[in-house]
């Protein structure tokens, strides 16, 4: 299990295990994560699981691809460290990580 600590834009934390393998969107919808709708079940066809990676830890999440990038557009806020929740993949480089949860999903 992938300790994964979902932070919401209060600053309310919820730390959460996830199997690897597992999104960190679905990890998130399955532990009841307040801030991610996951609209598009995880098909990355929607921003609603927007998220921002630990700044320390991006290079851990794995790199962008194009369709992120281009649904990535759709989302409020966009930063360096955004990623679609949805395309990031729990394993051990990301135990322990940080994700912050955007306003606009508050």
């Amino acid at each position: 299990m992938v300790k994964i600590v979902f932070v919401e834009y209060s600053g309310a934390e919820k730390e959460v295990e996830i199997n690897e393998g597992v999104s960190l969107m679905e990890g998130a919808i399955a532990n009841n994560v307040v801030g991610i709708d996951a609209d598009c079940g995880g098909a990355c066809a929607c921003a609603t699981c927007h998220v921002f990676i630990d700044p320390e830890r991006y290079g851990d999440a794995g790199t962008r691809t194009e369709m992120e990038e281009s649904m990535l557009e759709f989302a409020e806020n966009i930063t360096e460290n955004s990623r679609l929740a949805c395309q990031v993949t729990a394993s051990e480089e990301l135990h322990g990580l940080r994700v912050m949860l955007p306003e606009a999903q508050h």
